[in-house]
């Protein structure tokens, strides 16, 4: 198994599946302060290892004319200012190699989007930056394939990494989520991450937009923590319906709360 390894003050492979929660997409500084705000005075009362999450550049998505965000410059130095703030680990996508250097001054943990998981290059260069690493398996790779994956960061001098399952490519504008899929990929010494919200996209579902199933977001969350994973990634928003982008698929900030602690209940129902 890859080494467990710490992000601030949070840990991967601890006794507690590590918690990754966060809007899509950074709006406006003002909500992104107010949502890490929220969600680091939840994770210290449930005591969960926390990392904040939040997008600079949604840059696979389905118009062109859709919501994008602030870029790396500006974003990656507002994460960091949150995470030095209220001393919480961060993380967000990357997509260039050029990205990796930029985010890698502010950011905790650099994150690889699935369209992106076999890039030889991009992974090079976020292995040399020394950050940690997650990288979101493809929708269209099987578990067993993140093998190759693996063995590029390995090679790449990288230990502190994890790979993310967040569902896979069913027919036209749907994902299934293969449970198997955690377990084959921690069999192969993986730490591995459940991407609950993405999992239960519609890619492209609503025409110009991706829709989602949001309300199942949970019940796969339950699923995947009873499999022992070693963290689950959820996006949150005060108010999905408005939210920016991905807004079927995120949960409500109203509602994290208890959905988390459902979650602890299964982590402890297992051990």
């Amino acid at each position: 198994m890859t080494p467990a390894f710490t992000l601030k003050t949070a840990e991967i492979g601890g006794d507690l599946p590590l918690f990754i929660l966060g809007p899509c997409a950074i709006e406006t500084e003002d909500f992104t302060w107010m949502m890490a705000r929220e969600l680091k005075s939840i994770s210290e009362k449930l005591k969960i290892p926390f990392v904040f999450k939040a997008s600079f550049d949604k840059a696979n998505r389905t118009s062109v004319g859709s919501f994008r965000g602030p870029g790396p410059e500006e974003g990656c130095k507002l994460l960091g200012e949150i995470g030095k703030e209220l001393n919480v680990p961060v993380t967000t996508d990357i997509h260039t190699a050029e990205q990796a250097d930029i985010a890698a001054e502010h950011i905790d943990l650099l994150q690889i989007p699935a369209f992106l998981c076999r890039q030889t290059d991009l992974l090079e260069a976020c292995a040399k930056t020394g950050r940690a690493v997650n990288i979101k398996k493809g929708q269209f790779l099987a578990p067993w394939d993140m093998v190759n994956v693996a063995e590029k960061m390995q090679a790449f001098g990288c230990e502190k990494y994890a790979v993310t399952e967040r569902g896979t490519t069913f027919g036209y504008n749907n994902l299934v989520s293969d449970m198997r899929a955690l377990y084959w990929m921690r069999e192969h010494g993986m730490r591995v991450i459940f991407d609950a919200t993405h999992s239960v996209q519609r890619p492209g579902g609503l025409g110009g937009t991706t829709g989602g199933d949001g309300v199942l977001a949970p019940v796969l969350a339950r699923a995947a923590v009873a499999t022992g994973i070693d963290g689950l990634f959820m996006e949150v928003h005060k108010n999905p319906a408005e939210a920016y982008s991905d807004g079927p698929n995120q949960i409500p900030l109203a509602d994290i709360e208890g959905v988390l602690t459902q979650l602890l209940k299964v982590h402890a129902a297992i051990q």
